[in-house]
């Protein structure tokens, strides 16, 4: 799926348009000052998990990820980070609070590439609606606006780099099990 979307979303941005998705009737006017970002190489290499968005910091710790794609104000060319996410079955209130940390990160990334953002960033839930008759799945969407804050990423990445330096706490906790 991942792969299929981005092809997707590549073929609105390639025509300078926005996918229905993103300017709905519900969304028009979160997508009005928006195009996609249209440098296919930059794109390609920030899609790479691996290489793409990177950050070492003076002592070698590393912290990198890949989008799925982004956005740039037509206005003021700052970026806003779009993100999809495919699921078998509808959202829950709280689905989108689920990925903050990954928003936000991201978020950062780009200000520490020397890039500037909005405050905000999309999630982009496809769910499946209905099967047709010729075996062709229809999906629903749901676009969510997320508040990013990029210093919080900093704060977790450096909490992060504690905790791996640190000795292994005596008590069980959420990032290791006891033997």
């Amino acid at each position: 799926m991942d792969g299929i979307l981005k092809t997707h979303f590549d073929k609105f941005m390639e025509k300078g348009q926005l996918p229905p998705e993103l300017c709905n009737p519900a969304t028009k006017n979160e997508c009005e000052n928006l195009k996609l970002f249209d440098d296919k190489d930059l794109l390609r290499e920030w899609r790479n998990a691996r290489k793409g968005l990177w950050f070492e910091d003076k002592e070698g710790n590393v912290l990198h990820g890949g989008i799925d794609n982004l956005l740039v104000n037509k206005e003021n060319g700052k970026f806003v980070v779009l993100d999809y996410k495919t699921r078998g079955f509808p959202l829950k209130e709280d689905t989108h609070e689920h990925y903050q940390n990954q928003l936000n990160i991201y978020a950062w990334l780009f200000e520490k590439l020397g890039h500037k953002v909005e405050d905000h960033a999309y999630l982009l839930f496809y769910h499946p609606k209905e099967v047709l008759e010729t075996g062709e799945v229809v999906f629903n969407t749901d676009l969510k606006k997320m508040k990013v804050i990029p210093k919080h990423a900093e704060k977790l990445f450096r909490r992060g780099i504690k905790m791996l330096n640190g000795d292994c706490p005596k008590k069980c906790c959420e990032w290791c099990h006891k033997i």
